[in-house]
């Protein structure tokens, strides 16, 4: 078996021999900060694991860039529609450091899903964890304060406030700079 070094999410769910065929569909590319992985002007079949650095998923709307999820180490990041329609997504990816990911060969992995069932079980509970997670900020969105989505963000993920822009902070939890600085005061 190949030593592997990489992060790979719910890697224990997968046998030996099925690690090593997931191995050989992995490429190492690098992104510089500030840089597009993904765009909404192109399609993108794709998926990517971050092993090094973090990304910010946005939309553009009303001539304004919303972010509503970072990406970080051990995250997948696709674009749903590329990966599962073959159509060109709303969402973008930018690098806010220097990133390194691995690039999935998602024509190769959908081969192996026929011929592993550790493999295609694997994708089922990483498509089921991301699900949940998205579920769940799409719940705080909808059901705690601007306040609360604050304090759950600095406890649950307080290494994000040293690595990303306020602004984008702010965006992510739906609200103005202005708005992240005044309840900053008052905590």
């Amino acid at each position: 078996m190949m030593k592997h070094m990489y992060r790979i999410p719910f890697v224990e769910l997968l046998s030996a021999d099925a690690l090593e065929r997931v191995l050989e569909l992995l490429t190492p590319v690098s992104l510089k900060k500030n840089e597009l992985l993904i765009s909404d002007t192109r399609l993108e079949r794709n998926a990517y694991i971050v092993q090094q650095g973090i990304l910010r998923e946005f939309v553009h709307t009303d001539g304004r860039e919303l972010t509503f999820w970072f990406a970080r180490e051990g995250d997948i990041v696709t674009s749903s529609y590329g990966y599962f329609y073959q159509r060109r997504g709303y969402e973008n990816f930018q690098a806010l450091e220097d990133c390194q990911l691995l690039r999935i060969d998602v024509a190769g992995m959908q081969q192996l899903y026929r011929q592993f069932i550790d493999i295609a079980n694997w994708s089922r509970v990483v498509t089921e964890h991301e699900s949940i997670l998205s579920e769940e900020r799409h719940l705080d969105y909808i059901l705690l304060s601007p306040e609360e989505r604050y304090l759950k963000l600095l406890s649950s993920q307080p290494e994000l406030f040293q690595r990303v822009k306020l602004k984008d902070i702010a965006s992510f939890l739906g609200i103005s700079p202005v708005s992240l600085s005044r309840i900053r005061a008052r905590i």
